[in-house]
């Protein structure tokens, strides 16, 4: 179970059913060696990590609905203000 989940989840890093992980950030070839895998076991430990719950959607309060529509009105009202006042002929 667990197995095939990381192995669908690893398919695109798979090359011929080997997992591939590399790292060349130090000069100790033994410290890339360690830093190679913690990768490798950060990777599976994400790789085996039970899904997400899905989202449960919700609607916008009525408060948080009023305070758009507010600042949405007075947004409008700023931009009004700036505008060059209409010529009267």
């Amino acid at each position: 179970h667990l197995r095939d989940r990381a192995l669908a989840r690893l398919r695109d890093r798979l090359v011929d059913g080997v997992l591939t992980v590399t790292a060349s950030e130090r000069r100790s070839q033994l410290r890339n060696r360690e830093e190679a895998a913690n990768r490798m076991a950060a990777l599976l430990r994400s790789a085996i990590a039970p899904p997400p719950k899905p989202r449960r959607p919700t609607a916008p309060s009525r408060a948080a609905i009023e305070r758009r529509l507010t600042d949405k009105k007075a947004q409008s009202q700023r931009k009004q203000q700036r505008r060059r006042p209409a010529a009267d002929w």
